[in-house]
């Protein structure tokens, strides 16, 4: 699985939030995302590589920019895992 963080400019509110993450969910197979206006930035969990450039587009087709991202391998952690 990856876990990619996006940079985007422009999310205000939690609509934006909501707008961010339904575009995610509808151009991607996303296991889980999540926006934050306030660090300005969508955590996608998937587990394939998204393919960047048609977020871009698609991003900026609902008035955002994306400003970076940044993908790492991403591992489910368990319930007795705290301890590691």
């Amino acid at each position: 699985m990856v876990k990619t963080v996006l940079k985007i400019d422009g999310m205000m509110c939690s609509m934006c939030e909501s707008h961010m993450n339904d575009l995610i969910r509808n151009h991607c197979k996303v296991k889980k995302v999540s926006s934050s206006a306030g660090k300005g930035e969508t955590v996608v969990i998937s587990e394939n590589e998204l393919d960047l450039a048609m977020l871009e587009k698609e991003i900026e087709g609902i008035g955002y920019h994306l400003l970076s991202s940044h993908a790492e391998p991403y591992v489910k952690k368990g319930l007795f895992s705290f301890g590691k």
